[in-house]
Formats: C-alpha cells, structure tokens, sequence
C-alpha cells in the first residue's frame, strides 16, 4: 500500500511541476505575440491557449462584432512562423488563413455585420513538433 500511495504522490508531483512549465512557457509566448498590437488596438482581455502535439488542432470559437476592425495574433515559440491559423464562418467556410500569407504572425480583419467564427490553430511541423499554442483577439475602439 506504501509503494502505491509513493508512485501516485510521485505521479502527482510530476504533473503539478509539468503545467507549471507549461503555463510558464505559454506567459512567455503570450508575452512575445503581444507585441504584434499597437497602440491602437485594444485587446480583448482573453487569452486563448493550447499545448499542442504534433498534427493536434485548437480551436476557438468567437462572435466578432460589426463595423469594428480586429487584430488577431497567433504565435507558438519565440518566433515567428511556427503556428498556422485559419478562421471560418459558422458553416466551416474559410475566411482566412495565415498560410496563404507567409504564415504572418498576425491579421486585421474589418467585420462588416456581426459573425460567429471558429479559430483553428496548428503548428508549423516544420519549425516545430510541441508547443503552447496562443491566440490574442483585439480591436480598434
């Protein structure tokens, strides 16, 4: 009973020092893809995360007001380029991708009537296998 009650404190010590490692990394990231905001554009005040493995997708979902313009920055590591982020509509119509576009680390978006839209992000397999995967949404008041 001693040897199962070690392993399992064991296990528990591990993951509690691997998601403080993991949420370290993604304040680091979420840090670095700040800077793609100006000064006139205000965020959100969310911050959209996710560890990624591999070919594994995040996705986020958001309503995107009218007449307003949005910045939308993805980044995962310290620089640029390593996470692909398309937006569709409700109905999974792509409205943008950052792989058409030289993997750009952000984008302005006008939103001409109210929209519901689905973020997915995955990363760059060929700059990188794992990372924290971050979304930052502002806007232009």
């Amino acid at each position: 009973m001693k040897k199962i009650i070690f392993k399992f404190s064991f296990l528990v010590a591990f993951f509690i020092a691997f998601a403080s490692q993991v949420n370290a990394q993604c304040d680091t990231i979420a840090t670095i893809c700040n800077q793609n905001f100006t000064k006139e554009y205000l965020s959100d005040g969310q911050e959209y995360r996710a560890l990624l493995f591999d070919d594994q997708t995040a996705e986020f979902h958001l309503t995107l007001y009218g007449q307003s313009t949005y910045r939308f920055a993805a980044c995962s590591g310290l620089t640029a380029g390593n996470l692909i982020f398309r937006m569709y509509d409700e109905e999974r119509n792509e409205i943008f991708s950052n792989a058409d576009h030289a993997i750009s680390p952000y984008w302005d978006f006008k939103v001409i009537s109210t929209l519901d839209v689905i973020i997915e992000g995955n990363l760059n397999l060929d700059e990188v296998e794992s990372g924290c995967a971050v979304l930052l949404v502002g806007f232009k008041p």
